[in-house]
């Protein structure tokens, strides 16, 4: 069975094995043009003994390539201001200049020509089309126009035909006003913000059902495909809520999640090629069932910032079954950030995890919760310090809940925790992303 949102049938369903065919063409233009445009990856490239296509090679000899990592590209922009070395196209030829947050103190800017914002829409369109977004149909959209690159998914909407209700970030109830007065029945948002929305319903005591959203989209973190998030929100509103999955300096939208509901699907189909490398070693790891690693991209049709092996740091694990909607590749879902995984005596945890465990309580605590660790970096010493929300309505003085949410993080992540409950509403409601790891309570 088809589904019959499939913005782009030829590509969507087509198989891999002829996608990887095209690919190869495309990937080979991509070089050339990267080689005669691009002073970065000129010397980068023959720095590491590939300074010509031929010594470069095919899509097949794609991972004796060195990667590419963000700190470089902030590095040139730092050398070469604004738009830095890596910058393929002229800069008048661009349309828009998005940005970084710039946590460092100095954002990353990042620029499209209109043939690259053509592309970051037409992402948008396939995936948000799977999440089952329709022309005609009403939103809101909680993500801002700019700074941030979150914004071009307005492009991806005006592509689908949907009527765009703008919102942003910072405004609950003009955004809950504009669903009740304008009939609004889609939302696009991050998981965080669908959580915070629940909330400020019930504080401002309007039922949630009555709003009569259809679908939700959520992107920007990790957190719309857990289970347990997931089922808050579809329980709240009535809703269907997917994910989807972008990178600013790749696409928004490279991955989205279909009628299927069992992964985001890979929808930068001909504009991106993606691998899947242990991030320990760098070596690529097979596409098959089960597999889990972290996301490498190479742009192949790009023209303002093309990127050549850009490590994600996103780590995923892979879907490799058939897709009754007729859509075909490897499907994902997002385990964590490799950035914010933690070694706790030598155990990997990435943050997320937690909030699965999390899933198995679900009628006592909220789904929000903050790890709190005692010294910086990676490296923790056990118990590590987890602070865990009660439910609406729960007490916090349950420590027979503190005692089993802590047996079975350590029996499934095989973590020990001490775990912390607090009062429902006294862990801050984020608007945008939610910090899963807070450092603050680190001994000075």
């Amino acid at each position: 069975m088809r589904d019959h949102q499939i913005y782009d049938p030829e590509v969507e369903t087509r198989s891999p094995e002829k996608q990887f065919d095209i690919d190869r063409d495309s990937y080979k233009e991509q070089v050339r043009y990267l080689l005669s445009n691009s002073d970065f990856y000129q010397k980068k490239l023959a720095e590491a003994g590939f300074d010509t296509p031929e010594k470069v090679g095919g899509l097949d000899d794609i991972a004796q390539l060195p990667f590419t990592e963000k700190d470089e590209l902030r590095a040139s922009q730092a050398n070469f201001p604004p738009f830095g070395n890596h910058i393929a196209a002229d800069p008048d030829s661009l349309r828009r200049v998005f940005s970084t947050s710039g946590t460092t103190g100095v954002p990353c800017y990042l620029g499209l020509t209109q043939r690259d914002l053509d592309m970051y829409a037409t992402n948008v369109a396939r995936g948000y089309s799977a999440a089952g977004f329709k022309p005609g149909q009403r939103l809101v959209v909680g993500f801002n126009a700019g700074p941030f690159v979150a914004g071009a998914v307005y492009y991806g909407f005006d592509k689908i035909g949907c009527s765009v209700i703008p919102v942003g970030t910072g405004n609950t109830e003009r955004m809950v006003t504009a669903i009740q007065r304008l009939g609004a029945t889609g939302v696009s948002c991050t998981p965080s913000y669908g959580l915070y929305l629940i909330d400020w319903c019930r504080d401002q005591g309007i039922e949630t059902q009555s709003l009569g959203l259809q679908n939700m989209i959520t992107a920007g973190e990790p957190g719309g495909g857990d289970p347990f998030v997931r089922k808050a929100i579809q329980d709240a509103f009535g809703c269907t809520i997917r994910e989807s999955m972008g990178i600013g300096d790749v696409s928004l939208s490279v991955w989205a999640e279909d009628a299927d509901e069992q992964g985001m699907h890979f929808m930068a189909r001909g504009f991106v090629h993606v691998e899947l490398i242990n991030p320990e070693s760098g070596e690529p790891i097979p596409w098959e069932d089960g597999a889990q690693g972290e996301l490498v991209y190479t742009a192949l049709q790009r023209e303002s910032m093309p990127l050549l092996r850009f490590r994600s740091r996103d780590h995923v694990v892979v879907n490799m079954t058939t897709n009754p909607t007729g859509r075909t590749g490897p499907r994902i879902r997002c385990i964590g950030r490799t950035d914010d995984m933690l070694i706790v005596r030598g155990v990997n945890l990435f943050p997320t995890a937690v909030r699965s465990v999390l899933d198995s309580f679900n009628d006592q605590v909220s789904g929000i919760f903050s790890i709190r660790p005692s010294v910086d970096g990676v490296l923790q010493t056990p118990p590590l310090p987890v602070v865990v929300e009660v439910a609406h309505g729960q007490s916090v003085d349950n420590p027979d809940l503190a005692r089993r949410i802590k047996e079975e993080i350590k029996a499934r992540l095989l973590v020990t925790t001490q775990v912390r409950l607090v009062d429902h509403g006294s862990l801050p409601r984020e608007t945008y992303k939610t910090k899963l790891v807070d450092y603050s309570e680190v001994a000075a």
